[in-house]
């Protein structure tokens, strides 16, 4: 999976859990909280979902590495690519 992929993966996330947002001008280098209407429980949704739809488990102590998309690319492309493939 790219880096370009993985930013893709976190926008469709955020796009099922904040239907509301607006996720065409979210710029990759800037806190998506600082951007987008998304509090810690939405966080925290975010977090489930990679688990739920990608087996991605991320520690509480790495959530501020899911800060940006270039963080969140930074920091899930490799756990991705790790992943078994799927049969």
């Amino acid at each position: 999976m790219t880096k370009d992929e993985c930013k893709q993966v976190v926008l469709d996330i955020i796009a099922d859990i904040a239907p509301d947002e607006d996720l065409s001008n979210v710029k990759p280098d800037v806190r998506l909280r600082d951007q987008l209407q998304l509090d810690s429980m939405d966080f925290l949704d975010i977090v489930m979902e990679l688990r739920k739809r990608h087996a991605i488990e991320v520690p509480e102590a790495e959530y501020p590495k899911l800060a940006s998309l270039d963080s969140c690319a930074d920091y899930l492309t490799p756990k991705f690519n790790a992943l078994p493939p799927k049969s």
